[in-house]
């Protein structure tokens, strides 16, 4: 039986493993979400060149709590979510939710949940740089 992961890492993201941790015989639906750095941010003045993510001491428990949570409201799916911190260059990973259910309904609704609760309740934010050089924070 899957087994799943919530974590916070300075580890490069691999989707392969992530769709491993939720692989299942049992499973028809497998639902996806791949948030990568982009070359552009509303709170930018030019284009975005890298980011430095920070993270606080607490945001792996808090990520494994979110997991959970989502796991309750939703009991029949299996999922595997990162968030990556460090320094990360234009088109690298970010965030990984992958989710797994019989049936794509329940898939499709755990991995929003779980998307939308780690971008609002994970501890992380960045430092954003620019192609000018500048830098500024985002989600202080």
């Amino acid at each position: 039986m899957a087994a799943g992961f919530a974590l916070v890492t300075e580890s490069l993201l691999d989707v392969g493993e992530h769709l491993s941790a939720v692989s299942d015989a049992t499973h028809g639906a497998v639902v996806t979400f791949i948030g990568q750095v982009r070359d552009h941010d509303p709170d930018a003045s030019g284009r975005v060149t890298g980011l430095d993510y920070s993270a606080h001491p607490d945001a792996g428990r808090i990520i494994g709590e979110i997991a959970d949570r989502v796991r309750g409201k939703h009991p029949l799916v299996v999922l595997a979510v990162s968030h990556r911190i460090g320094h990360l260059e234009v088109g690298d990973l970010a965030l990984v939710a992958v989710v797994a259910s019989a049936h794509r309904g329940d898939a499709f609704a755990a991995c929003e949940s779980l998307v939308e609760a780690v971008k609002a309740e994970v501890p992380i934010w960045k430092k954003q740089y620019e192609v000018d050089g500048t830098h500024s924070w985002v989600g202080l």
